[in-house]
């Protein structure tokens, strides 16, 4: 049931390409790779940006290196 010879896979690529045509194919193509692309940036973001969080949060007072997180001050007090 699984085993499609290359025959199969190439009818199945004609008949897709006759459906679609090439120019939306290739127009998917290019959405699915800036898409890709964006993912990956917005990793390397994410993982680069927790360092620079860490340096922001940590103050260093007479010698001693104090970290704290800053939280906004609630208005029901």
């Amino acid at each position: 049931m699984g085993s499609f010879s290359i025959w199969h896979w190439l009818i199945v690529l004609v008949i897709v390409m006759l459906v679609f045509g090439t120019k939306k194919l290739r127009n998917i193509g290019s959405d699915l790779g800036g898409a890709v692309r964006g993912f990956k940036e917005g990793v390397k973001e994410g993982t680069s940006d927790k360092p620079a969080e860490a340096a922001a949060a940590s103050q260093k007072v007479d010698g001693n290196i104090i970290e704290g997180e800053i939280k906004e001050k609630s208005k029901s007090a």
